[in-house]
């Protein structure tokens, strides 16, 4: 009997660690160096990343029809726009070579496997475009009750349509890149003009970014039965905001610089395919939506999301805990209505949710909603209070699955506050 890539009765030669974000069941795909190699593909498994490079040169994916060189580079577009079922043929095949009953690799684990402590993981692909949505109900209803209206938290269109906005691509980074506090006008509420200055309500954003491996012609658009084959998998998204700067700048047009100044992904792409596992039903759109906005099937997935806060010389304090499978809008409605207007998509097209909040206080994705806006403080295990970010803190976001006995997860995606320049 064929056992498929996902059955959690696979296991793997390499020694895979309790409680390990990467065993066989997931295999996701980065962009890595260290000090004798220049960037190339890799896949993560257990403690280490086996390099595809490698398997490509030495004859380990022949008949599967990869391009020359295809791994031997500094980002993974070109892989990706060989589309979602290359993509899965080489995962399987990856698969096929790490099980525990296959030897052919073995004797080449000495080259082929990289321990991740000796590898530096870079950003896994060029972002031509970034898209962040609003889809959190709760966190829509929260930041509506907050500073507009109780009773009409969401605005009229909330309901109909995923709400979204077109953000800086080339200020994305990979986890482990500290960004600088940004600076920008911000009016206090006591005073009758607009003051220049660092932010004083520096903010992360839980999010989870979806990556397209696919071009589209302008004019055409893609629906939501299309969309997932358009879609190669997931990071986590850490979107930063400066409250004080967006309160001021953000009407009549949306967000500027309070957000542009950067965003913190996840190095490793979690495949569509490994996520397959856990997908589960998403919350009750109601009213219907439009027939092109409706979709068959479960297209949520439960991805539980952990957010801590680490001050330089202390622990890290969980002041989040979440779960994607609360989003109200799901990927495939997403993508289907950003391009219903013949906007056309490109490979390594980034998407974010939007900031992620549960029903509960203790799974709101920002502080904004944690803190409600400075309200109520948290409190560290060091002792100190956060109301927003402090220079020198670092934000730290999990995620993972779990079902079975197999646990897919998807690394860190860390950043660190520096003092503004």
């Amino acid at each position: 009997m064929e056992i498929k890539a996902n059955d959690s009765r696979l296991k793997s030669w390499v020694a895979v660690p309790p409680h390990s974000d990467f065993p066989i069941q997931n295999l996701p795909f980065g962009i890595f160096t260290t000090t004798q190699t220049k960037p190339r593909a890799g896949v993560a498994i257990g403690g280490h990343v086996l390099d595809l490079a490698y398997l490509h040169e030495h004859g380990f994916l022949d008949g599967l029809g990869m391009p020359a060189g295809i791994f031997n580079q500094k980002y993974l577009n070109d892989f990706l726009a060989l589309g979602r079922k290359k993509g899965r043929e080489v995962r399987e095949r990856v698969s096929e070579l790490l099980r525990h009953d296959n030897d052919k690799l073995k004797s080449h684990q000495v080259a082929a496997l990289v321990p991740m402590e000796k590898v530096q993981m870079l950003l896994p692909v060029r972002i031509p475009n970034y898209t962040d949505f609003y889809s959190s109900e709760e966190h829509a209803t929260n930041v509506g009750t907050m500073f507009r209206d109780p009773k009409n938290a969401l605005l009229p269109n909330w309901k109909h349509l995923p709400v979204g906005y077109h953000g800086r691509a080339s200020s994305i980074v990979v986890s482990g890149t500290p960004l600088h506090r940004p600076k920008g006008q911000t009016k206090p509420a006591d005073a009758e003009f607009p003051v220049f200055s660092p932010t004083q309500k520096l903010d992360f954003e839980l999010e989870v970014a979806f990556i397209t491996c696919a071009e589209t012609t302008l004019g055409s658009h893609i629906t939501t039965k299309e969309a997932e084959e358009n879609i190669f998998g997931l990071v986590l998204f850490n979107d930063w905001s400066a409250r004080d700067i967006q309160t001021w700048e953000y009407v009549p047009l949306g967000p500027f610089l309070a957000k542009n100044f950067g965003s913190t992904i996840s190095p490793w792409i979690v495949t569509l395919d490994a996520l397959e596992p856990f997908r589960v039903k998403g919350p009750e759109q109601f009213p219907h939506v439009l027939p092109y906005l409706s979709f068959e099937g479960n297209r949520n997935f439960d991805i539980a999301l952990e957010v801590l806060i680490q001050p330089e010389k202390g622990e890290a304090t969980t002041v989040s805990r979440s779960n994607f499978k609360y989003m109200y809008w799901n990927m495939a409605q997403q993508l289907t209505h950003h391009t219903v207007n013949g906007c056309n998509i490109q490979v390594g097209d980034m998407y974010a949710s939007g900031t992620i909040s549960g029903p509960s206080p203790g799974s709101y994705g920002s502080l904004l909603e944690l803190t409600w806006n400075g309200q109520r403080p948290l409190h560290l295990s060091d002792g100190s209070e956060r109301k927003f970010l402090l220079d020198n803190d670092t934000v730290i976001i999990k995620g993972h699955c779990d079902k079975d006995g197999v646990r897919i997860g998807f690394g860190a995606c860390a950043g660190k506050v520096l003092p503004a320049l």
